[in-house]
């Protein structure tokens, strides 16, 4: 039996030997199979969620319990893993507040944790093997070391100077890996966005570029990362920046110097995918991948959730479609939410996306969000029996779409 664990007022995290772990989907409480939980991943965190009762499972009632004198509690894992359940819990009922408001959590993944056996277990799958963004292969003593050397090596570079921050302030692992020369090289370019996103990282997390880098800059640290790396993605559209599709023309330009000095590499996109005209000019002028945001293939989620500014979804299928024709590779950057994602309704329409797009991946990240306050944002509510499972939501769409690659980074092409 996986032990449901819960915190103290004072933080310390401990099991409760009488009650099982339990899963939320929606705001409803689950019993999850053993088959859902894995050991905590290295990396990974847990989190007292303050004002919220830890709900679990009672074998001998066989109802769900609430625990009024503890907090419940649960687990941020790191990149490559996403989560099946949420953690459990009940809420008072404070009503809908506003993003950042009093009684919202910030932006984490809110996974279901349990204890067995002397280890903690969390309800989550891998979905990549890849160790990109793994600490253990994350230096930070050399990061530290090389940011140095290198901002010597372009004094006048401000993208460098921004990825410095990136890695050493931030924490970014994407910026990390550019400092140690490694993996996917960061290229953020836009100030601003198009979408009032309810969880947009870059206005809570982390803070969003405030300068336009000169194409001159942009292409010097990806032609630096090409020469130490053999194979690399170059990805304009990053974490800390707002949507690069309104600098086109600079990112168009930055492709040219980029491939006037090497064919090395995938160039990517990181985008919303709101101006398909843009998008069409990239593809040609070498451009070879995308990947789409989207918490929802259905309008109305998606717009309740990305507040478009100037564009509507019609806009995002556009800019799908013209990726396509233009031999491009597509990836939808899935924003996975238990009990939404995995409900009949959201697979029925992904089904019917994936055949009508032929897109090529989807990349399983976890929306980092109050999974109680997403339900409402979206104005969405589900029955269990609704519900068929992250796990299974994967497995059936590796059956039906053998050719759709599954993960969570973007593919060297």
């Amino acid at each position: 039996m996986f032990r449901l664990l819960v915190s103290d007022k004072s933080g310390k995290i401990f099991d409760i030997p009488e009650l099982e772990a339990a899963g939320m989907k929606a705001g409803c409480f689950f019993r999850p199979d053993s088959e859902e939980f894995i050991k905590m991943p290295e990396a990974s965190r847990l989190f007292m969620l303050p004002e919220r009762m830890p709900v679990g499972y009672d074998g001998i009632s066989e109802k769900f319990e609430a625990l009024k004198n503890y907090f419940a509690v649960a687990a941020f894992m790191p990149p490559a893993y996403t989560g099946t359940y949420s953690a459990a819990y009940r809420f008072p009922p404070l009503g809908c507040h506003p993003r950042g408001g009093k009684g919202v959590l910030p932006l984490y993944c809110y996974a279901a944790a349990g204890f067995y056996k002397g280890d903690i277990y969390v309800a989550a799958i891998r979905v990549d093997k890849s160790s990109r963004h793994d600490p253990k292969f994350i230096n930070i003593g050399s990061v530290r070391k090389n940011t140095v050397k290198i901002k010597k090596l372009f004094p006048n570079n401000r993208l460098i100077k921004h990825l410095s921050d990136c890695a050493l302030v931030h924490g970014c692992p994407g910026a990390q890996n550019f400092f140690l020369s490694r993996e996917e090289c960061p290229l953020p370019t836009s100030p601003s966005c198009n979408a009032g996103c309810a969880g947009c990282i870059s206005l809570e997390t982390q803070p969003r570029i405030k300068f336009t880098p000169f194409p001159e800059e942009v292409a010097e640290v990806a032609l630096y990362h090409s020469h130490k790396v053999k194979d690399t993605v170059f990805s304009f559209g990053q974490g800390c920046e707002g949507e690069p599709l309104l600098q086109a023309d600079l990112i168009e330009k930055s492709i040219r110097l980029i491939r006037t000095k090497t064919n090395k590499g995938t160039l990517n996109i990181n985008t919303n995918a709101s101006m398909p005209e843009a998008i069409a000019r990239l593809f040609d002028m070498g451009l070879g991948s995308i990947r789409v945001s989207m918490n929802s293939v259905r309008k109305e989620y998606y717009e309740r959730y990305y507040n478009p500014g100037g564009y509507d979804f019609k806009d995002v299928l556009s800019s799908i479609k013209i990726a396509k024709e233009k031999k491009g590779f597509v990836s939808i950057n899935y924003l996975t939410m238990p009990g939404f994602t995995d409900s009949v309704g959201e697979f029925a329409v992904l089904r019917k996306f994936i055949e009508t797009y032929k897109i090529d991946m989807i990349q399983w990240r976890n929306l980092n969000f109050d999974p109680l306050h997403y339900f409402r944002i979206i104005k969405y509510s589900g029955r269990p029996s609704d519900m068929i499972g992250i796990r299974q939501l994967i497995s059936s769409l590796k059956k039906a779409f053998p050719s759709l690659k599954m993960g969570y980074y973007n593919p060297i092409l």
